[in-house]
């Protein structure tokens, strides 16, 4: 148990404050991913190909198909 004299109490308050923000970060990657998957799959449905995607994009055929995947 500690104490507020504990003389780590500002690096555990720090740990939290950066786990917050992590969790944070991760949740807007994920709201992302589903934007990225939902405006690739207009695209598709457009006739655009994967591969016409990945080149667009910088990126292989294989990475596009994961992205449409998870």
């Amino acid at each position: 148990m500690t104490t507020p004299t504990d003389p780590h109490r500002e690096t555990y308050e720090r740990i939290k404050e950066v786990r917050a923000q992590a969790i944070h970060h991760a949740r807007l990657a994920q709201e992302f991913a589903k934007e990225r998957r939902e405006l690739m799959q207009g695209l598709i449905s457009q006739g655009v190909t994967q591969s016409d995607i990945a080149r667009e994009l910088g990126v292989t055929r294989q990475a596009i198909q994961k992205m449409l995947a998870i």
